[in-house]
């Protein structure tokens, strides 16, 4: 990689990275606001599918929720990297944090930037994932 190109590439996928996270919080946080309001959790005539069904997007909503904070953690740990001028000692730095935090034994040879980037787009497969079973599990729920 180009030791020039090292801090703006990090820079860029950390901004991308939370918009990625945000935006199911506020999907989330939207569902759960309208849910009264339109009705959907006060069914009077609760089947077992539809309880299933909210049992599920409540989970998948927590899910969703704690997928979407470690992703703001990533995107903060690549802006921290992306402030050293170099990728080794902007590498360096992230693992001694989440040394220090007790997250992750300290690394022998360090990880590249894309090396942690693809780890981060693991994550964020997950996260919409997560996404699609809670609007999935609503729909269902709403409309059984």
């Amino acid at each position: 990689m180009n030791g020039e190109n090292f801090p703006e590439k990090a820079e860029v996928f950390a901004s991308r990275l939370m918009v990625q996270a945000a935006w199911p919080i506020l999907l989330v946080v939207a569902a759960v606001m309208a849910a009264p309001i339109i009705g959907l959790a006060a069914a009077p005539q609760t089947t077992a599918l539809s309880a299933a069904a909210w049992l599920v997007a409540a989970a998948s909503a927590m899910a969703t929720l704690a997928l979407s904070a470690l992703l703001l953690f990533d995107a903060l740990l690549f802006r921290l990297m992306a402030s050293h001028a170099t990728e080794a000692a902007g590498g360096a730095v992230v693992d001694d944090v989440l040394a220090r935090m007790r997250l992750k034994p300290t690394a022998a040879g360090g990880r590249s930037l894309d090396h942690r980037m693809a780890g981060t787009r693991r994550l964020l497969t997950r996260q919409r994932m997560a996404v699609a079973v809670f609007a999935a599990a609503c729909l269902v729920a709403a409309f059984v």
